[in-house]
């Protein structure tokens, strides 16, 4: 027989509150066409994007990701020194180690937190949030700091037609605690790592060194294959999230896919036979790819424009590199 006392957490797990921080640079499409052979409308019939912002010297990984983190720890009424989990979703903080998380959750004043961070691409934000409910449940932490931040203007090849115009800059967090109610879905996510060359980082940090190359390493993809994939398969995981939260279409209030291509919302809410009545978030009109904090920031602005309400039942979908993907339903702060 087990001496070990069982876990003891709450019974479920909610989004408290949320917040998001947008570098103060925009940059309209103009500014792309300087470096690339295209248009404003090429570009705006090809992805839906008009601007994007992009970050300065000052606004690194962890500046934006404090400023979101203080919003959401503000919305969520609770003390930082509270939060006993930190959880960052990142791609374009360029140290291995220490994890930015630590940094982050000193920042913000969270005392002496768990603080990790993780590498799931655009579905990064479902990946945190999926961990932060396992946490609250099993009662390792009462709340979790789950951000998704990104400066994907360094990783940009502004020269590459096909992607020179796709990705922002932005953080967004939410806090994640207790719960009475179901508030958080099981989440459907998953990888298909025979398809990880779609998305990739051009040049391995280790062959930039060794090689020194003339341009600095970079996002590639190969669009038509990745937007087949995402118009096909991630609405059929959207679908299965669904059915496993036990929420028909018509239930839903809200729907906040990863802010990747407007044609790919679009594609999504047409399979997904989505009703009218369903607000969709497309953030990406102005914000561009911000990769894993497209969700957290498209959600704040819903709710802060009143597009959305707290309480709404609202259907989150993260896809990308790897190709991973995290699909759930959430009630919204």
């Amino acid at each position: 027989m087990s001496k070990i006392k069982p876990s003891q957490g709450a019974p479920y797990a909610r989004i408290m509150g949320v917040g998001g921080y947008r570098p103060t640079r925009v940059v309209p499409n103009e500014v792309i066409l300087e470096t690339i052979d295209s248009s404003d409308e090429w570009i705006r019939s090809r992805s839906g994007i008009a601007s994007r912002h992009w970050a300065s010297e000052e606004e690194t990984v962890a500046a934006m990701s404090v400023e979101a983190a203080g919003k959401a720890i503000a919305d969520a009424g609770i003390g930082p020194e509270q939060i006993g989990a930190v959880v960052v979703s990142t791609v374009s903080h360029f140290k291995q180690t220490p994890a930015v998380a630590t940094e982050i959750a000193h920042k913000v004043g969270a005392g002496k937190p768990a603080a990790f961070d993780i590498s799931a691409g655009c579905a990064g934000f479902g990946y945190g949030l999926t961990l932060a409910k396992g946490m609250i449940v099993e009662g390792s932490a009462e709340y979790v700091l789950v951000i998704g931040v990104e400066r994907l203007s360094d990783l940009t090849d502004l020269e590459d037609r096909a992607t020179a115009f796709l990705f922002g800059d932005g953080a967004g967090a939410v806090i994640v605690g207790p719960s009475n109610v179901p508030a958080i879905g099981p989440t459907v996510w998953g990888s298909e790592g025979d398809k990880s060359d779609t998305i990739k980082q051009t040049v391995a940090w280790d062959e930039f060194h060794a090689e020194r190359p003339e341009k600095f390493p970079a996002i590639t993809q190969e669009g038509q294959a990745v937007f087949r994939w995402a118009v096909f398969e991630m609405a059929k995981v959207a679908q299965q999230a669904l059915d496993a939260a036990g929420i028909a279409p018509e239930d839903l209030d809200v729907f906040i896919p990863h802010q990747a291509n407007m044609r790919i919302i679009d594609s999504m809410v047409k399979t997904l036979k989505l009703p009218e009545h369903v607000t969709v978030a497309r953030d990406v009109e102005t914000t561009g790819n911000t990769s894993a904090a497209s969700i957290p920031l498209a959600m704040e602005r819903l709710l802060a424009t009143g597009q959305a309400k707290s309480g709404d039942t609202a259907l989150v979908i993260g896809f990308g590199a790897g190709l991973v993907y995290a699909a759930t339903v959430v009630t919204l702060p």
